[in-house]
């Protein structure tokens, strides 16, 4: 048996092969096994239940990570999107099935924003199946496609249909939008996705930074990341479904009491100006410190031409504290 390179081909390809083998076993796969062996989920974390599982099913065959990632840089940049992934962050993955392997939620392109915590930055589900069905309803500018096909129109609901209502100038001319099985299932998996606070890390919008400026960039940001979705951008919010910010006598009112407790402890059933609001309004109490609430409330009641007295965290400590019948 010739050693020669040049003239025993099957012996080139040979050693190329086995080192191609050797190396990916050494920097891949070796790695890969370690990681699956000694990654465990994080503490609090909770496993998908049933449904949540059947909406990652909805969320890969409907290409949703063609266009949103989960994995959160530890860079400036991403620092909305929640805290940087952990490897702890994707322990509770699992096969979908027999045939298929572990999804790939990774993503690698940011078309929309990355939605690690978009379960704890939008935890309303009504926003989510009006979004789903048109992005445009919710977020004019969004250049997501709708999802018209997760919904049925229906002349007369069913007792046990989820009816999504849906922004006058979206809606259909005849009938109501309710939601197809998927439709739940998928916002179940959307909803499921919280990242769990690790343990001596604090979020960038919990810095210590006190000064005027600082506090109103706070209050813009927690704003951008928790409420704009469903108030808009300009507090004007989504006629019928969600309230306007501009102009609430509960925003402007001196007394802000009312306003404090209905951002920790969230509102449900509110008529404004005429207008009844089914859609709940989530409490942030356990989400954002008196810091961030205090923040998000001036910036609240400050902004779109609202001109009405300001909060110190101090306050909100103290209607924290009564719980929810604090503002009662």
């Amino acid at each position: 048996m010739k050693l020669n390179f040049h003239e025993n081909h099957r012996l080139l390809f040979g050693v190329v092969f086995l080192g191609f083998v050797l190396l990916s076993i050494l920097v891949a796969v070796g790695p890969a096994i370690w990681v699956q062996e000694h990654n465990h989920p994080l503490t609090n974390s909770d496993p998908l239940s049933d449904q949540a599982r059947r909406g990652l099913r909805v969320y890969i065959a409907e290409g949703c990570t063609y266009c949103h990632t989960q994995q959160v840089r530890p860079l400036k940049e991403d620092r909305d999107f929640g805290r940087p992934s952990t490897p702890g962050d994707y322990a509770r993955l699992q096969p979908l099935d027999f045939w298929r392997m572990t999804p790939e939620i990774l993503g690698t392109e940011r078309t929309g924003p990355d939605l690690s915590n978009i379960g704890n930055r939008q935890s309303s589900a009504t926003w989510h199946y009006i979004h789903f069905y048109n992005p445009r309803a919710v977020v004019k500018s969004s250049v997501m496609q709708a999802y018209p096909w997760l919904f049925r129109v229906k002349e007369k609901p069913d007792s046990n249909d989820v009816v999504v209502p849906v922004p006058k100038a979206f809606a259909p001319e005849q009938g109501k939008v309710v939601t197809t099985q998927k439709a739940q299932d998928l916002v179940a998996y959307v909803l499921s996705l919280k990242q769990v606070s690790l343990p001596g890390m604090k979020t960038a919008a919990g810095s210590t930074a006190t000064t005027q400026t600082a506090m109103s960039n706070l209050g813009t940001r927690v704003f951008n990341n928790n409420c704009a979705s469903c108030h808009q951008p300009n507090g004007q919010g989504v006629p019928g479904t969600f309230p306007p910010l501009q102009g609430d006598p509960v925003v402007t009112a001196s007394d802000p009491t009312q306003h404090i407790h209905t951002v920790l402890f969230g509102l449900q059933g509110k008529t404004i100006d005429g207008t009844s609001y089914a859609t709940a309004m989530p409490a942030h109490a356990d989400k954002l410190s008196d810091k961030e609430v205090a923040a998000v409330i001036n910036h609240e009641r400050t902004s779109w031409g609202n001109n009405a007295p300001t909060v110190t965290p101090q306050q909100v400590a103290r209607i924290r504290s009564q719980g929810t019948g604090g503002g009662q």
